[in-house]
């Protein structure tokens, strides 16, 4: 392992912006998810070019190659690897799990003509005909109903992140050009998994990647982020960057104000280009991260905020608090779309929605720390 690689990880501490960036990612994907929501017009997607997905991906492979390089040095790369897959073999079963119970609801709503547009609208078409069909292509990631995409790109990222950590421990710099010109080869001749019968994956694994192994690169090498921080013009270039693409977003969303827009702005950007994750997009989103960074340091003191330690929270325990919002998106759609689709209805169905993944997080952390030693859960 490279001596400074060592360093960094050992000096590592809790930092728990993290697991706040987390807790965002999980509260934008459920209100996001609930179209025609008032409540989602507030999340990053419309203020810029990244979203709660690549907050996602970039803080997980950060996470990763803190927690599973700091299990190298103490017990070695083979079991941390092996640690490894054992998360990609959680994330496949909480897909499994979630995908199962979800097209079952969501068929089962559409049946008794609550809401029949629902199968459409979410990607399942065929699943009264051909429920076994439906079931055997998910087990294989061959379907994608509609908001179980980010789950479903996070199994392929992870598994092959024991490989990616093998080289961002020894050669950082190699490691990640390799994983940046894997994204350019992707995007060049249209690499991608496939959703049968013919269509493509939402998220594009071979350029998705990168963002994740950008993560881990951070992590491991940690000096770049802390000078940087230390140049002004660096600051303003980013801050001007991060203003020009919420102007231009903003003004894509009006139809209005678009047609002051040049044309190379307004056909040469996509509204979010999510599948083979656009250069201005990776900008965007290390422009802002450069930033929240610098504002905002480990140490500040109002990470512990009581208000925030929710978001904290929900953080903490990603995946189980991404799951409960899948399904809270849904019954908030159907209930919106049943029901009085009021304002005061789509913020009532927001904080009800934000309550319901708070108090499962808080219950998971709770049960976790009755399954410690006496002494250890004083301390937790």
């Amino acid at each position: 392992m490279k001596p400074s690689v060592k360093a960094n990880l050992a000096a590592f501490r809790h930092d728990a912006r993290l697991y706040l960036t987390l807790g965002i990612a999980n509260w934008s994907v459920f209100v996001d998810h609930i179209p025609n929501n008032v409540v989602n017009l507030l999340t990053l997607r419309n203020f810029g070019f990244s979203g709660a997905a690549d907050l996602f991906v970039f803080v997980v492979g950060y996470g990763v190659a803190i927690i599973h390089g700091r299990m190298t040095l103490e017990r070695g790369y083979v079991v941390a690897a092996t640690r490894i897959f054992r998360r990609v073999w959680r994330l496949y079963a909480a897909y499994v799990v979630l995908f199962v119970i979800y097209i079952d609801t969501i068929a089962y709503v559409a049946s008794q003509s609550m809401a029949p547009e629902l199968i459409q609208e979410y990607n399942i078409s065929g699943i009264l005909e051909h429920p076994l069909r439906i079931l055997i292509q998910g087990l294989l990631l061959q379907e994608e109903p509609l908001n179980l995409d980010l789950l479903q790109l996070m199994i392929p990222l992870m598994a092959f992140f024991p490989f990616a950590l093998w080289g961002l421990l020894r050669r950082p710099n190699l490691t990640l050009a390799m994983s940046v010109a894997l994204y350019f080869a992707a995007r060049w001749f249209g690499w991608n998994f496939h959703v049968y019968p013919d269509q493509e994956w939402t998220f594009n694994p071979f350029c998705w990647q990168m963002l994740m192994v950008l993560g881990g690169w951070f992590a491991v090498t940690g000096a770049p982020g802390r000078a940087l921080h230390g140049t002004s013009w660096l600051r303003i270039v980013a801050g001007v960057y991060l203003i020009l693409a919420m102007a231009i977003t903003l003004m894509r969303h009006s139809p209005a104000l678009s047609a002051y827009l040049p044309d190379v702005l307004l056909n040469g950007i996509a509204p979010t280009d999510k599948e083979n994750l656009a250069p201005y997009r990776v900008i965007h989103f290390l422009a802002l991260a450069f930033l929240a960074t610098y504002f905002i340091p480990a140490d500040h003191p109002g990470l512990t905020w009581r208000p925030l330690q929710a978001v904290i929270t929900c953080g903490e325990e990603w995946l189980a608090v991404f799951c409960v919002a899948v399904f809270l998106s849904l019954a908030g759609h159907i209930i919106l779309i049943t029901g009085a689709n009021l304002v005061v209805m789509q913020i009532a169905v927001s904080i009800i929605g934000f309550a319901a993944m708070t108090a499962v997080a808080y219950y998971i952390a709770w049960s976790k720390r009755q399954d410690l030693p006496a002494a250890l859960r004083q301390q937790a």
